[in-house]
């Protein structure tokens, strides 16, 4: 890695989101780069412009990371839409307009690999954004997601602002919600082979034919990916985020099932939405910056497994 040109030691930097798993992950790597970590009360509602704006005026960060989100899986997205839409649109606006008015001088906002076209080619580059319609279960988050890419690149432009966008592919680890109403797949699997070690059942099902083919970034390594981009980069395009390879839900589940122990059947059920048939980026900025993902896969889902047991399932 070549020396930053962004240097982050003796900034005040502002994690927005410390306490979801994202943020928890950026607050354990700002930790090593000598930087004021700010975060704020949970009275804070990010929604709120004028709360959020009193916050900045108190605390003035150099630096903004924006890991606060609604987030969720297909199930989430098609029963909270609006919700979806709307609280991500809010804390998005508000946070960046306090940044720019309170003079931040970096803001790097997360997104997600869902604001890609369904059918992008393989593996996706930034270039694809708005290129054709998005995949439906998750349209909703993926609109303000773009939203918030646009509205990076238009502070930059009318304002001259220095706000960046990453767009992380499917993320897991420690601080993952493991709700199965709500969770995202990776956490979801991991709570339904668990559960069905305990019990002793037969088989799982997971949602789908199982073909879709995604990859997987441990938290960690996307903490460290956004502080490579902050100290990195300055450009308009998202920055993707991931680890170059994917892999099938199905075969994904059987994988889980065996970090878990879990040494039963998995099940399809071909009447649930698929999603996207496979989301792959092409992960070269990155890499042209030195930065490469550090956790294998299956190294990760023991490591996300050992948090599950540990500060989820021991409470049940």
């Amino acid at each position: 890695m070549t020396r930053p040109v962004f240097g982050l030691a003796g900034k005040r930097v502002y994690v927005a989101g410390h306490a979801g798993m994202v943020g928890a992950a950026l607050v354990r790597r700002l930790q090593r780069e000598g930087c004021a970590i700010l975060t704020a009360p949970r009275a804070c509602d990010l929604r709120e412009q004028a709360l959020v704006l009193d916050w900045f005026a108190e605390n003035r960060p150099h630096v903004v990371v924006l890991a606060a989100a609604k987030v969720g899986g297909i199930l989430a997205n098609q029963r909270f839409p609006a919700s979806f839409l709307y609280d991500n649109l809010m804390i998005e606006a508000n946070v960046v307009e306090a940044a720019r008015q309170h003079g931040a001088s970096k803001l790097l906002l997360l997104g997600s690999s869902c604001i890609y076209p369904k059918f992008s080619p393989q593996p996706i580059s930034e270039d694809a954004l708005l290129t054709g319609a998005l995949e439906p279960t998750n349209q909703w988050y993926a609109i303000a997601k773009i939203a918030g890419v646009k509205l990076c690149q238009a502070y930059r432009g009318q304002y001259g602002c220095d706000f960046i966008a990453a767009m992380p592919t499917n993320l897991y680890g420690p601080g993952d919600n493991f709700d199965l109403e709500n969770s995202h797949v990776m956490p979801a699997l991991i709570r339904k082979a668990h559960d069905a070690k305990v019990t002793g059942a037969e088989a799982i099902t997971i949602w789908g034919t199982g073909t879709p083919r995604r990859e997987f970034l441990y938290v960690d390594d996307l903490a460290d990916a956004c502080v490579c981009l902050l100290q990195n980069y300055t450009g308009e395009l998202p920055v993707n985020v991931g680890v170059g390879a994917d892999i099938s839900i199905a075969d994904l589940a059987r994988l889980v099932c065996r970090e878990v122990g879990f040494d039963g059947a998995v099940g399809t059920d071909p009447e649930k939405p698929d999603g996207t048939p496979q989301k792959l980026l092409d992960n070269s900025v990155l890499a042209q910056m030195g930065w490469r993902p550090q956790m294998p896969l299956r190294a990760g889902i023991a490591a996300a497994y050992q948090w599950f047991l540990a500060n989820v399932a021991r409470r049940q």
